[in-house]
């Protein structure tokens, strides 16, 4: 995959991340599932989410559009 489209492709990931991290679709929604409110339970999942997809980032995209390392992956 060339260079461009892999930085492309992570800040889309990052600005998916930045957009869906404060739940404004839960807003109005009251219902409790194990005691816990359901936007609770959003960030608990967004928060596994976010664990995954940084260490997907520093596994495979750490170093991009940095010239120095660049050049040595």
């Amino acid at each position: 995959m060339p260079r461009w489209l892999e930085l492309g492709a992570w800040l889309v990931v990052a600005i998916i991340l930045f957009v869906f991290a404060i739940p404004w679709f839960l807003w109005e929604v009251e219902t409790v599932i194990a005691g816990l409110p359901v936007w609770i339970w959003y960030h608990i999942g967004w928060l596994f989410l976010t664990t995954l997809v940084f260490w997907a980032f520093t596994r495979y995209g750490w170093g991009i559009g940095i010239p120095g390392l660049d050049e040595s992956r």
